[in-house]
């Protein structure tokens, strides 16, 4: 076992939290070696108001939710307790546990999570103290096969081994559901190639199961392992369960990798299904479906509504609002003697094949005719089968933007019917992830960098391949004591499809001091005021589009177009390098400081999609490129340039310490050994001058555009604890970068030694500096390194770095003893002299930011116009709004302007 394997095992999936056998709170980290111990005084902190994200009081709730706050260098010790008090008054039980500290041993970050059985309202106060006692509390007891979830309400069996990963569903003496499994299907070639497809069905099979949390308000169960059928084992899945104390939901949060060969597997279905087992008589088991908006469908497996005789309204009524009916030798006899007559529709099918409709089709049985129900739009995503004395619930998050996706219900008419989310529908038609065209003839490095001069593609043979990317899937499951009524149901599906958010107020966020150099939103000038009215209107931009182009599907959601051709009004989806963008220029980070800034929900659940998308699709999670992400293309993993600056951490964490979300726990700590992939892969190969073997005591990592990219995710693992590497390669790599002569900007020979992260070079000032050296996040990392650690030829030289960018020639030649070249990108880099500005409290530098920005050099000029112009009718296939924006210059002028705002606001 690796030491980072036995870390994390110990901390259970988040290395920050070292839970006690007792209660599974969450215990001090240890604090790396070089740090300060734990303060001995701590400040302690004004209580919090919290809020929910949308607004308002949620009605329903995802099982329970976890939110993160951020706290003030030496304000709260790891094992600080909290309580939580409503508006009204009234303590909630409350679990808290560390996530993050800082180099003092301090609480930087800290979850919190409550139950959906918990009183609830508009507003919380957090606060230091002894948390109020859930009146139920969830439970864990592992045994040698199983490991059971008691959350006082439901009683969930997950198994250790086999193909189930959980065994059983109980509410009570009531077994709601059973063998819940994951399926995959597959065919070998696609139905529109050849005359015969062989298809063939993965069943899954647990390897490990974990606790990585036990109560008393929260339980977290992470289950791995693989599909199998035969010999064949592939598809690897993570999934994790969510129980809550109190509550009858379970929320899963389930991540699959493709480890197929894309010329062969053609994943053609892919689901999560249990058995439910049916009680009662036919018409007194229910079905429903949530539709659009608060739209329910009601119905019976056998109806006797609608019949040419008439049970009685009384009996009528109770089965559409699905209780139990009056007794039958009360009805009407006509009915009851002919009930043999009335088919049974045991089996149901919503299916949304895309973002734009969906259809419920019904039948009695297999080999039989479907029919048509209904249809509609745009499904939450929610769908129940049972009875009045219980039935299981089961939805899946963004149902219709992730399409093809199906909700299916069959064997309702027999003893045990099953509920499957489909994932990807099997009624789509299988997944194509082979590259789009033949290669044109770019076989040597010659042809595929004259052909990135036309396209922007930066192809090569081979490096296509979606082997190793993964997608993320959020789900929810209640196990319910009756068929829901119509509202709550349409509640459920509510929850299910946005589920609710506790966060904390911009103000607070930014006066704890983290994530670096932004400011809360402020239109307190009129000049302050044009700005933030241009980055609304700018974010408002890019989010509507979305929804205008259609930027839906399982693989696709969450990302959005590079750039706009608007001689075709559409975005260049068939373009090269201009189609998706895949957090060029650190597109992510934007609009997670927006969020940041604003505090809007929509912004939030924007970004959230982002980072669904990002940290999973656009990054390689297994095979010889794991660690890397893929630059911005056609396809999402099509581009040959794979590199650390898109699988950057940096563009997680933001999601993780805001949500405590596991999942972005885990993407960051898979990069922590990133800095191995440059002995797989050398990113400059192409341009590469003379032979270049590579040496792990001197590698080809570039100390910035690179550099920043690692040093994100060494410092989110040393915020978090985990493995000590990760604090010593980032001290290491900035404190060597910061003594080459001429620190970030240093040319030469340098090169980097994989076992202690660092750099060595030529003893002679030269220069090398590009353009993209700093937009994926190194100004973001060292902003806040420094604010970490006290190393003054490091703050000395970064501060150089940032004042000669956009400096004059005299300047870098003054400072450096050459010239920087003709420099892209200024606007972008006006943070960097804003912050130059700051360091030096040099009045002239401020005003040069600002100019800078309102220049607007390979940006948005101060004169250019955010209008959007609306086009409709035989132009454009559906109605669109355009503005001269780029996804990339949006995301940098939004950072500049952030920061700017931030560093040297009170000189605008």
């Amino acid at each position: 076992m690796s030491r980072r394997t036995m870390l994390a095992s110990a901390a259970g999936g988040g290395a920050a939290v070292l839970l006690s056998s007792r209660t599974g709170t969450a215990q001090a980290a240890p604090v790396a070696a070089g740090d300060a111990e734990p303060p001995g005084h701590l400040t302690g902190h004004d209580p919090v108001t919290l809020r929910w994200l949308e607004g308002g009081t949620p009605v329903e709730l995802a099982a329970g939710t976890t939110w993160g706050v951020p706290w003030p260098r030496g304000a709260f010790g790891s094992q600080q307790e909290f309580s939580l008090t409503s508006d009204s008054g009234g303590s909630i039980p409350v679990q808290s546990w560390p996530t993050g500290w800082w180099p003092d041993g301090s609480a930087k970050w800290t979850a919190h999570a409550v139950a959906d059985a918990a009183p609830r309202g508009e507003t919380y106060r957090l606060e230091a103290g002894t948390p109020q006692a859930a009146e139920k509390q969830v439970t864990v007891k592992a045994t040698g096969g199983t490991v059971v979830v008691d959350t006082g309400v439901i009683q969930v069996t997950f198994g250790r081994s086999g193909n189930d990963l959980v065994k059983s569903v109980k509410r009570g003496d009531t077994e709601i559901a059973t063998a819940g499994r994951l399926l995959a299907s597959r065919q070998d070639s696609p139905s529109d190639e050849a005359a015969t497809v062989r298809s063939e069905t993965f069943t899954s099979t647990v390897q490990r199961v974990h606790v990585e949390q036990h109560g008393p308000v929260r339980a977290v169960i992470r289950a791995e392992g693989r599909h199998r059928k035969g010999r064949r084992s592939w598809l690897p899945f993570t999934v994790r369960f969510y129980l809550y104390a109190g509550s009858d939901a379970i929320r899963v949060i389930h991540t699959f990798v493709f480890d197929g060969n894309e010329q062969k597997d053609f994943v053609n279905g892919l689901a999560v299904r249990f058995s439910v087992p049916m009680r009662g008589e036919p018409y007194n088991r229910h079905v429903r479906f949530a539709g659009d908006g608060e739209g329910v469908l009601a119905e019976s497996v056998q109806g006797i509504s609608g019949l040419r005789r008439d049970p009685g309204a009384a009996v009528r009524t109770a089965q559409y609002e699905g209780r139990t009916t009056p007794d039958a030798s009360t009805w009407d006899t006509r009915v009851t003697s002919r009930l043999q007559w009335i088919p049974a529709f045991g089996d149901y099918r919503l299916s949304q094949l895309n973002a734009h409709g969906f259809e419920i089709r019904k039948r009695t049985k297999s080999g039989h005719s479907w029919i048509r129900v209904d249809g509609g739009r745009r499904a939450e995503g929610l769908a129940y089968v049972g009875s009045p004395t219980g039935g299981l619930a089961f939805g899946m998050r963004d149902f219709w933007q992730k399409h093809p996706t199906e909700l299916e219900i069959t064997g309702a008419a027999g003893d045990t019917a099953t509920a499957t989310v489909w994932m990807w529908s099997p009624r789509a038609g299988a997944m194509d992830l082979r590259f789009y065209h033949d290669g044109m003839g770019e076989d040597t490095y010659a042809k595929q960098l004259d052909a990135l001069e036309i396209t922007y593609e930066d192809y090569e043979p081979g490096f296509g391949s979606p082997y190793g990317v993964a997608r993320t899937t959020e789900m929810t499951f209640w196990a319910l004591d009756a068929t829901p009524t119509s509202e709550r149901f349409s509640a459920l599906a509510a929850a299910n499809a946005t589920p609710p958010l506790i966060v904390s107020s911009p103000e607070h966020n930014h006066s704890a001091g983290v994530f670096g150099s932004w400011s809360v939103a402020d239109r307190s000038t009129a000049a302050k005021k044009n700005l933030e009215d241009r980055l609304d209107q700018m974010h408002a931009y890019h989010r509507e589009q979305v929804d205008q182009r259609s930027w839906y599907g399982f693989w696709d959601y969450g990302d959005i177009m590079h750039t706009l051709d608007s001689t075709r009004h559409t975005w260049c989806y068939d373009v090269g390098g201009y189609a998706w963008d895949n957090s060029e220029l650190s597109s992510d980070m934007w609009l997670w400081y927006h969020y940041l800034r604003t505090g809007d929900a929509a912004a939030f659940r924007f970004v959230e999609a982002m980072s669904r998308h990002t940290g999973e699709v656009d990054v390689y999670h297994l095979g010889k490129y794991q660690g890397l992400g893929t630059r911005h293309g056609i396809m999402h993993w099509g581009d040959s340039a794979k590199q650390v600056r898109i699988s950057n951490a940096g563009y997680r964490r933001f999601h993780y310490f805001l949500t405590g979300d596991e999942r972005g726990g885990d993407l960051m700590r898979e990069l922590v050994d990133a800095d191995r992939t440059f002995l797989v892969l050398d990113p400059v190969r192409k341009i590469r001058e003379g032979t270049y073997e590579p040496d792990p005591k001197a590698l080809g990592v570039g100390t910035t555009t690179d550099w920043g990219a690692l040093a994100m995710a060494w410092l989110a693992e040393w915020e978090r604890g985990g493995d000590p590497i990760a604090r010593t390669k980032l001290i290491n790599g900035a404190v060597s970068i910061a003594a080459l002569p001429n620190g970030w900007a240093q040319g030469g020979n340098v090169t980097y030694n994989l076992a202690d992260g660092k750099f060595t070079g030529p003893s002679e000032k030269s220069v090398s500096v590009g353009a993209l050296s700093s937009v994926f996040g190194l100004i973001e990392v060292m902003t806040e390194l420094i604010g970490l650690i006290d190393d003054q030829r490091v703050k000395d030289q970064w501060v150089t770095f940032c004042r000669l960018y956009n400096g004059t020639r005299e300047e870098q030649i003054a400072a450096t003893g050459s010239s920087w070249g003709s420099q892209n990108l200024r606007q972008a880099y006006s943070r960097a002299t804003a912050y130059a500005a700051e360091r030096l409290d040099d009045a002239t530098l401020a005003k040069r930011a600002w100019t800078e920005l309102r220049t607007g050099s390979a940006g948005y000029p101060e004169s250019m116009s955010f209008a959007t112009r609306h086009y409709e009718g035989p132009a454009v296939l559906n109605p669109v709004d355009e503005a001269p924006m780029s996804t990339n210059a949006s995301a940098q002028y939004g950072l500049a302007v952030f920061q700017c705002l931030a560093l040297v606001g009170d000189t605008l």
